[in-house]
């Protein structure tokens, strides 16, 4: 461990940012956590954490805040683990903190979500991670973590530094393992295989598990894990031959599991369509590369949620649709 802890700011400490917080705590960081919905019970008692691999523990942040603009002192790391939505402006939440020594990193979902990022930082250390886990808030600070729980993480646009390798460090410190990747974006296409199939079908099929999907379903979450693939290829970033099979595999493996957008759906939050599924159609359409069952998953949960607008249960926000040109 280093002389002096590392001082780390978690935005969005919910079932991903605490989780991954509370590791960097036991590994001696020094963490504080923005969150919102939690704020007053996280204020006074922190976070209960269940694991399954860790077991149960008290994770006590450093500062409890509302709001990223009241952070006192300099982080060293700045980690961004909210939802990609199209009406978040995800630099604006990290501008207020982003010193010339902070590492901004951002844990999330999606592909193509990195010129936003890029963008507004130049020149200044942007490190893109990608969270390979199953968990879930289970209700006021409280955070249940299933199974999994490997990161991997990379400098954009391709490299990775000595602060990623340190971050790095305190993850395995904490039990966690923690990959430092020159290939961090074609890491990011890969995780698209499994994202992009379960977390739509589990809200069009009302609420099945992974595991129900996977057995009634398999040949079509095999069709859109393969279009996914074509896509990243033609991007520049082709994935492993066997990655189809190695996710149907790895999910077989896996207990029943709720996935974040159908959870985000049943607590009526929005869902990361556009990045998950929407980025990765705009991609495809730009190289010419067929994807028809992606397609038709992305048109069936748009519709989904429109009819659920029409009935009074959620809006739908009508920025960044994908629209196909014929």
């Amino acid at each position: 461990m280093s002389a002096q802890a590392s001082q780390v700011l978690i935005v969005g400490a919910g079932a991903i940012g605490a989780f991954y917080g509370s590791l960097l705590a036991k590994a001696g960081a020094e963490v504080s956590v923005v969150c919102r919905s939690d704020y007053e019970t996280v204020k006074k008692s922190g976070f209960r954490i269940e694991s399954a691999e860790q077991g149960d523990y008290h994770f006590m942040p450093k500062q409890v805040l509302k709001d990223v603009r009241d952070y006192q002192g300099t982080a060293d790391y700045v980690l961004l683990c909210t939802k990609v939505l199209p009406s978040m402006d995800r630099a604006a939440l990290l501008r207020p903190v982003a010193a010339p020594q902070t590492a901004l990193v951002f844990i999330q979902n999606g592909v193509d979500i990195e010129r936003e990022m890029l963008a507004a930082f130049p020149g200044r250390e942007v490190v893109s991670g990608l969270a390979f886990i199953c968990s879930n808030r289970l209700g006021p600070g409280r955070i249940a973590h299933l199974a999994y729980g490997r990161l991997a993480l990379g400098n954009l646009p391709g490299s990775v530094s000595a602060k990623t390798r340190e971050l790095c460090r305190l993850f395995r410190h904490a039990g966690i393992e923690c990959e430092a990747t020159e290939n961090i974006v074609a890491k990011r296409w890969l995780k698209c295989v499994w994202n992009a199939p379960f977390n739509p079908l589990s809200v069009l099929s009302d609420g099945l598990s992974t595991a129900e999907i996977l057995g009634t379903e398999e040949p079509f979450v095999r069709h859109i894990m393969q279009d996914v693939c074509r896509i990243a290829s033609a991007q520049g970033y082709p994935l492993p031959a066997d990655a189809v099979d190695r996710n149907i595999e790895m999910t077989y493996s896996m207990p029943p599991y709720k996935t974040s957008m159908l959870l985000d759906y049943e607590q009526g939050r929005p869902l990361e369509i556009e990045a998950i599924l929407g980025n990765a159609l705009r991609a495809a359409e730009r190289a010419h590369v067929p994807c028809p069952y992606l397609e038709s998953v992305y048109a069936s949960v748009r519709l989904k949620l429109l009819g659920d607008e029409k009935r009074g249960r959620r809006a739908i926000p009508p920025d960044g649709a994908y629209s196909h040109a014929s």
